[in-house]
């Protein structure tokens, strides 16, 4: 057994180990406990152990958790430690917070849970968790509305502050809570399912200071920082020394129509690296702002994915990175700025910009521009079998980005989203909503010698009165862009119709009324594609025709591959 003055690689594997299987058994009891659709179905949440200095060292592995919760809860511990002494609580204490400002998570609805563990009185480490709630109240159902520009308007905000009480929840500042929530049954069936996963963390932490020591521990913890940080210092030295600059664009805010823009420009030197988002536009009227935190978040995602996918995510890793944001920015939102959907759109496009830049450094690690956005929707009411609110929401994944051997993935969550879908009998048991299509959407994809994924469609009718529906969408103009000749995919729609064939277009962000009957058709960009389409292997495009993806004429006129619509083979190559 080691102690704390000597070091061994085999013990650093063994405590690595031990430490992702206490945060992966957190995330698991949470999704077992919660009660809402969105956690236990969509698993929205995600679950990370920190030092106790609070430095994020380990997060759960397993296929659960997303890149922009473990990247700004990082933020949240950190900004909670300045609120109170954690070595100053004790055992069942937990502070939870939901705000952006000064520093936290990316929007109200998803809330912190945070907990200092304790070993024989010892502050040994600190549990945390971030969970996406179903609502925080405010000025639509789901709490992410467009037409709103303070965040006062968009719910119940949570600074850091002491939750649970050795062991037991605050009453008092519960019921403040569930007075300012339209759903608090699911809110606080998925808040004690958050304690509960903290819970487990303390139960099996103790457990392993029991087996090693305390010492020992925070030996290992500080160890795996150091490791993590050098292997990214590793890493970064993949990308050629110099500047790299892109530019993307996001449509419109919800009030104004206009383009925003977001600006990178992306120093590498050697061993660290510096991203410059200075030059992005000014802060938006509508809900699309960021904070720091959220920024970050998806710097140390594309560094991790594209440089080094196995690199364990922690502090460590984030050591040679700086991100640099101007204050009043888009990307530096200061208070009251809107914020609700900044983790639905801009993230996204922050996450395209690092693509577009790195894509003339490293271009065989890159991908093309997948979806660029997480496609919500959220449709709330009061559900008219029992007269109680309800809220649903969900993300609709879309194409993935091609790269330079292989095409994007069909219909998948992409990027700082790593959500499922709601299963439909989940949906159809749990509101008065009725799932009518939902599949494929072919010729969606971005073309290419390597193709885009395909974008997806959703119909749903509404059973009940009149809801109220918020759409956070994008690319219906800008569409994901393709790579060295591949072209770039079909945008999103989303369209309300009727039996009558009556139908009515929506812009990409917006909160508005819907009525009994009708049916909210939500349709997802595809991914860019990579390389010159004409350049695809005819069998490849052959396949999709016959999967009925593409479309014989696209096959002909894109593609370049005639195909004979009743044998199914192919004719000619050239399409002539």
């Amino acid at each position: 057994m080691a102690n704390a003055k000597s070091f061994d690689p085999i013990t650093l594997e063994v405590m690595r180990n031990a430490f992702y299987s206490i945060a992966d058994e957190m995330i698991v009891a949470l999704i077992r406990a919660s009660y809402s659709t969105n956690i236990k179905d969509r698993r929205d949440t995600s679950c990370a152990i920190y030092t106790a200095t609070g430095d994020v060292v380990v997060v759960a592995q397993s296929e659960i958790g997303t890149p922009l919760h473990l990247g700004t809860m990082h933020s949240a511990v950190q900004s909670a430690m300045k609120f109170y002494p954690f070595d100053q609580l004790v055992e069942g204490d937990a502070i939870a917070t939901n705000t952006p400002y000064p520093a936290g998570p990316g929007h109200l609805n998803d809330l912190c849970l945070i907990s200092p563990i304790f070993h024989k009185g010892k502050l040994i480490a600190i549990t945390a968790n971030q969970a996406h709630h179903v609502d925080m109240g405010g000025f639509a159902p789901g709490s992410m509305p467009f037409g709103v520009h303070e965040i006062f308007q968009e719910g119940f905000q949570i600074p850091p502050i002491k939750l649970f009480r050795k062991g037991e929840l605050y009453d008092e500042f519960w019921n403040l809570i569930s007075n300012n929530v339209r759903t608090p049954v699911e809110v606080k069936g998925d808040l004690l399912a958050q304690f509960a996963a903290n819970t487990v963390g303390s139960k099996r932490l103790n457990e392993l200071a029991n087996k090693y020591s305390v010492k020992v521990i925070d030996m290992y913890l500080q160890e795996m920082l150091n490791y993590s940080e050098r292997r990214m210092k590793q890493a970064l030295k993949q990308i050629p020394l110099g500047n790299y600059s892109y530019s993307d664009f996001i449509e419109g805010d919800g009030i104004d129509d206009k383009l925003f823009k977001i600006e990178l420009d992306l120093n590498v030197k050697g061993d660290s690296i510096i991203a410059d988002f200075s030059a992005s536009d000014d802060a938006s009227k509508g809900p699309l702002n960021c904070r720091w935190p959220s920024v970050a978040a998806c710097v140390y995602y594309v560094l991790k994915a594209v440089l080094d996918p196995e690199l364990p995510p922690n502090a460590g890793a984030y050591r040679p990175i700086q991100v640099k944001v101007r204050d009043g920015s888009l990307l530096s939102a200061q208070y009251p700025n809107a914020v609700c959907n900044a983790n639905i759109i801009t993230t996204q496009r922050i996450v395209d910009c690092l693509l577009g830049a790195l894509s003339s450094a490293i271009p065989d690690k890159v991908a093309a521009a997948s979806s660029g956005t997480m496609n919500l929707l959220n449709i709330g009411g009061v559900d008219h079998r029992s007269g109680i609110y309800y809220n649903y929401v969900e993300t609709y994944g879309g194409g993935q980005g091609a790269m330079h051997d292989s095409d994007g993935m069909d219909a998948v969550q992409n990027h700082m989203t790593n959500t499922r879908n709601a299963p439909v009998e989940s949906i159809e048991v749990a509101y008065p909503l009725l799932v009518e299509g939902y599949g494929l959407v072919p010729d969606s994809e971005g073309a290419g010698k390597f193709r885009g994924g395909m974008g997806l469609q959703r119909k749903v009718r509404v059973l009940g009165p009149g809801v109220s529906l918020t759409l956070s969408s994008d690319r219906a103009d800008v569409t994901p862009w393709g790579l060295f000749g591949g072209h770039s995919s079909a945008p999103s729609s989303c369209v309300i119709e009727d039996d009558s064939q009556e139908t009515r277009y929506l812009p990409t962000k917006v909160t508005t009324q819907v009525e009994s009957e009708k049916i909210i058709s939500t349709v997802t960009p595809g991914g860019g594609g990579w390389g010159n389409p004409k350049e695809r292997s005819p069998e490849a495009v052959l396949n999709d025709v016959i999967m009925g993806l593409v479309s014989i004429d696209r096959a002909k006129s894109v593609y370049g591959v005639d195909i004979d619509d009743k044998t199914m083979t192919i004719i000619n190559r050239s399409g002539t």
